[in-house]
């Protein structure tokens, strides 16, 4: 995992998916992501605010915390200290009241600047979040038991191989799903580093106006598809997916409900 170039950072991207079985099916999609450090969040001019926002209702924890703090506290749930570390999070920001993000990934240092590990969090279409511990290799790969129901079309068993290298210049991330050696699912994100300013910000989104918005609507499109096609859908477990799981009261799509919280977000 290299050290990467300094966050905030802006990545316009593409979001491929391919099942290959038992029905076959490809789609693609592109939009932007932001790349930003956790203890020392962008402040965007005031009228650009509702492109970009960064709240911690919208992630695993506590809400009442902050992203930082939830970070630290998961790490330090499996033997990891951060204190003193740089963590940088690669996510969609909330536009215009709307955010998904079917997965986050957090970057984390120790103090003395040595990768610590990596942080997948992986959000459904059924309100729930789940994040993955990983300790990455040098190439930022690394594998995990699949423990959460994520696609309805996927059941929560086989192994995750990960390929996550902390972005630089380009963005380059994979996920595969493997059962009995091979691979009914594999996603796929790559993309260029666009610098964090309110030009190239504006631009972005004019070119893929609501980006978490409309990925949303793509996602559960491609799963009428799939319906239609006569693709069975596989039983949700009951009650949380796994030990880290995080239900969440409404849809992640949903508008943001406009309280005094939200006046400020934490960091």
């Amino acid at each position: 995992m290299s050290s990467g170039p300094a966050a905030p950072a802006l990545y316009e991207a593409t979001v491929r998916h391919a099942r290959a079985e038992p029905v076959r099916n490809v789609f693609a999609y592109r939009g932007y992501y932001w790349l930003v450090d956790l203890d020392d969040l962008p402040v965007l001019p005031r009228v650009l605010r509702p492109l970009a926002r960064f709240r911690v209702a919208d992630h695993c924890g506590d809400p009442r915390g902050t992203l930082r703090g939830n970070v630290d506290a998961f790490a330090a749930d499996h033997g990891i200290d951060l204190t003193g570390g740089r963590v940088v999070m690669l996510a969609h920001a909330r536009v215009l009241g709307h955010v998904f993000n079917p997965i986050t990934v957090y970057w984390c240092r120790a103090a003395d600047g040595t990768a610590a590990c990596v942080i997948a969090e992986v959000h459904n279409t059924y309100r729930q979040r789940h994040r993955y511990l990983l300790r990455t290799d040098e190439g930022g790969r690394a594998e995990v038991p699949k423990e959460f129901y994520v696609s309805p079309f996927n059941a929560v068993d086989g192994t995750y191989r990960l390929s996550l290298p902390e972005p630089g210049r380009r963005l380059d991330l994979a996920v595969s799903l493997h059962r009995e050696g091979r691979p009914p699912f594999t996603a796929s994100l790559h993309g260029r580093r666009r610098p964090a300013t309110a030009g190239s910000l504006l631009r972005l989104a004019l070119r893929h106006p609501m980006t978490p918005l409309l990925g949303a609507l793509r996602i559960r499109w491609q799963g009428v598809r799939l319906l239609a096609r006569g693709l069975r859908m596989q039983p949700r477990p009951p009650g949380r997916a796994g030990p880290a799981a995080d239900r969440i009261d409404r849809h992640t799509t949903a508008p943001e409900p406009r309280t005094p919280q939200n006046a400020e977000d934490r960091r």
